[in-house]
């Protein structure tokens, strides 16, 4: 662990290591004003939300900081809500660095998981069911209103904001779908780019029903009326991004199994379309007609 040039794992017996690195860049993921609390804790989320689509139990961290200058209590904030997740899930962090220039935060974390278990993007196949955990889009509304575009009501920016600033991973979610799931992902860039991650990969299409997301009221209203908020619903739940919830394929004989995993969990799982032939991903409405969507996510070069 911390103390000498290098960290030493000893990895279970019949285990592989699920290794992954988020970075979060300030003018990029975060305003330059943001909570030093709430940064702890999504640097540790976003990374905890990959080991679950992978379906590896989280272990250890490694945390590469560049900061403009000295704070203590900018990094006391910050650490006291890394830390708490860390604890929350078991992580042990092992090592980093720390150097100085413009706001980065940078978290590689490793976990377990059994050899021939861990969930991929390809195993996608065509008749597969399509699902998703928690909500979509709260986030992104967060972000619409922090940056202007909408005003929301008090209430509802609070909800929205605990999900941009501290998104709870779904790492018991993807422990218990090994086995079920034939891939999985979780949705940090939109759901029609992390969702074509796995057409992509499995080399299928899919069939979403965009009247199944499983939305907030304000959005599910704002998918149903005229053009302008139309538009931003779809994309705060089709592609805004930073929902942190997991999305898998499994087939539809694993529909009650999961039922009752969502019900044994307390986390709403909801199916949302299906794997077809081909390639692409078609979008229906309530009525069954096709819907044009130009975007499909966040881009980071865009």
């Amino acid at each position: 662990g911390v103390g000498d040039d290098a960290a030493l794992l000893r990895i279970a017996p019949e285990m592989e290591l699920a290794v992954s690195t988020d970075m979060l860049v300030q003018g990029t993921h975060f305003f330059p004003d943001a909570d030093p609390h709430l940064l702890g804790h999504k640097a540790l989320a976003v990374n905890l939300s990959d080991m679950a689509a992978m379906g590896a139990k989280p272990r250890w961290a490694l945390l590469a900081l560049s900061l403009p200058a000295e704070d203590g209590d900018w990094l006391q904030a910050f650490s006291e809500s890394f830390f708490a997740l860390a604890t929350a899930h078991g992580v042990a962090l092992i090592g980093g660095d720390t150097t100085r220039g413009p706001l980065n935060l940078c978290v590689t974390i490793m976990g377990e998981v059994p050899r021939g278990a861990a969930m991929r993007r390809g195993g996608a196949r065509p008749g597969d069911d399509i699902w998703v955990s928690g909500t979509l889009g709260e986030a992104a509304l967060a972000l619409a209103h922090l940056r202007g575009e909408i005003v929301l009501p008090s209430a509802e920016l609070q909800a929205c904001a605990r999900r941009l600033h501290q998104p709870q991973p779904r790492v018991a979610l993807g422990l218990a779908l090994r086995g079920l799931a034939s891939s999985a992902i979780d949705i940090s860039d939109g759901l029609l780019a992390d969702l074509g991650h796995i057409l992509e990969q499995s080399g299928a299409g899919a069939q979403v029903d965009v009247g199944a997301l499983p939305v907030p009221p304000l959005l599910r209203a704002g998918l149903a009326v005229s053009a302008p908020e139309r538009k931003l619903a779809r994309h705060c739940a089709l592609a805004g991004g930073d929902d942190y919830e997991l999305c898998f394929t499994a087939a539809p004989a694993q529909r009650n199994e999961i039922a009752a995993l969502a019900a044994r969990l307390s986390c709403p799982l909801r199916r949302i379309g299906s794997i077809t032939a081909g390639g692409g991903c078609e979008l229906r409405d309530a009525d069954g007609a096709i819907l044009q969507m130009k975007e499909t996510g966040y881009d980071h070069f865009a």
